[in-house]
């Protein structure tokens, strides 16, 4: 299932993964839970006072889009898959080939005094 709702490594709502200030702004950070065999693995992107979670997965490809917090453009304007280049708005949104209308997978994150948690 692509959304990562079987999968037992996902952290339940509520964990914390960072304060928002470990996040460059433009920025992201790139979280992984692992249970027995089983991984997770999502990231959060901010832009200003905005913090949006995705699973870490290719919509295309189904590998991983970044590496060591790095998800962004150089600009910061985009989300870019290390695999072969597309880029996503920072809503996630497929903008170039091959995932031109294709979605990245939401992992919902809330912002609690200045901290940002699963959700």
């Amino acid at each position: 299932m692509r959304d990562g709702q079987d999968n037992p490594a996902r952290p339940a709502p509520g964990v914390r993964l960072c304060a928002v200030d470990e996040i460059a702004d433009p920025g992201s950070k790139g979280f992984r839970f692992r249970v027995d065999n089983r991984l997770f693995a999502g990231f959060v992107v901010r832009h200003g006072d905005t913090l949006s979670g995705f699973i870490d997965q290719c919509p295309h490809a189904g590998w991983p889009l970044g590496y060591d917090d790095r998800y962004l453009t150089r600009t910061g304007e985009h989300i870019l898959c290390a695999g072969h280049g597309a880029l996503f708005t920072l809503d996630g949104e497929g903008v170039t080939v091959p995932c031109v209308g294709e979605r990245l997978t939401a992992w919902p994150v809330e912002v609690k005094d200045g901290e940002v948690f699963t959700a």
